[in-house]
């Protein structure tokens, strides 16, 4: 019925205006401005690249929750003792305060890098974090790294300077100005002592499951966040290793549980018996260092170890 303006309807373009018409009883279909068969009169859009966030339909199968390991990105940090002891620190709080929590005002003092500026926006966020406790291998006892304890962040409101106060004989010297800064959030309580670090970028990581390309072994270091030895499914370890040893966000290994010693009481001379390791549950690594990484416990049969082996799943 409408050839005559619309010879092809498998050519009507995105954009087109179809006009339909009323006449003598009859509707018709026009293009408005131009012919179907031309693509004259087209409004023209610009394209340009960019990033495109999807989020996933709900029956999509993911490799690994992002919302259980997403605070651990930033949260863990691993250093040298060196590193820690140089980073800016607070000072003082207001009203002599010991303890400070989100909403309260602070001072600090820059580290070995030079007094803190507010003259570069991106060090502007800091995370706060507590005393660096020493990892220690289990096996060789060697201090592989300092893990630092997250405790909050802050922002740094007015850069550190130098100004001109009295004596108590009333001459006039120099004294430091301390950076001020406000806690925007607090995990635990913040302390005066406490060290600084710039706030890293946001990590938009995926991760694909798979086995190390190579015979690897390691063991439990800690539990992150606990005083306890024993960890459960998702929760968070450190491992004895780190990128100097190839591991990568990702991989996953065994656990081993180690075997009970025993005593033979059925033989006259009582052998002491040492049971196979065995297979216990799978980590995977989702944030490395040096010589550490993080790794989140997948499934857990008995409950993991400080200690506990790790190996290549079969």
């Amino acid at each position: 019925m409408n050839l005559d303006d619309i010879k092809n309807p498998h050519r009507i373009y995105p954009g087109q205006v179809l006009v339909l018409e009323r006449s003598n009883g009859r509707a018709t279909l026009k293009v408005a401005g131009a012919s179907a068969d031309s693509t004259e009169g087209l409004p023209t859009v610009r394209l340009s690249p960019q990033t495109r966030y999807e989020a996933l339909p709900d029956n999509a199968l993911t490799t690994l929750r992002s919302s259980i390991i997403e605070a651990f990105l930033a949260e863990p940090l691993i250093l040298s003792n060196e590193e820690f002891q140089g980073a800016p620190r607070i000072v003082s709080a207001q009203e002599g305060r010991v303890l400070l929590t989100r909403g309260d005002r602070a001072y600090a003092r820059g580290g070995v890098n030079g007094p803190l500026m507010d003259d570069q926006a991106k060090f502007k966020q800091f995370r706060v974090f507590r005393t660096a406790t020493p990892l220690k291998d289990p096996g060789t006892g060697e201090i592989l790294g300092y893990e630092a304890i997250y405790a909050g962040k802050a922002t740094l409101v007015r850069s550190e300077s130098m100004s001109e106060v009295n004596n108590s004989d009333g001459k006039s010297e120099s004294a430091i100005v301390p950076a001020t800064i406000d806690i925007t959030s607090a995990k635990e309580e913040i302390r005066v002592g406490d060290r600084l670090m710039p706030e890293p970028p946001r990590q938009l990581q995926t991760y694909t499951p798979r086995a190390p390309a190579s015979k690897v072994e390691g063991r439990i270091v800690s539990v992150y966040g606990s005083a306890v030895v024993n960890a459960a499914q998702n929760q968070v370890v450190a491992i004895n290793r780190g990128k100097l040893d190839g591991m990568e966000p990702g991989i996953v290994m065994a656990i081993l549980k180690d075997g009970a010693r025993v005593v033979d009481k059925q033989d006259e001379n009582k052998p002491l018996l040492k049971l196979p390791n065995e297979r216990n549950g799978l980590l995977m690594v989702f944030r490395t260092f040096d010589r550490l990484s993080y790794a989140l416990i997948l499934e857990i049969n008995d409950a993991a170890r400080v200690g506990d082996r790790l190996t290549n799943p079969r």
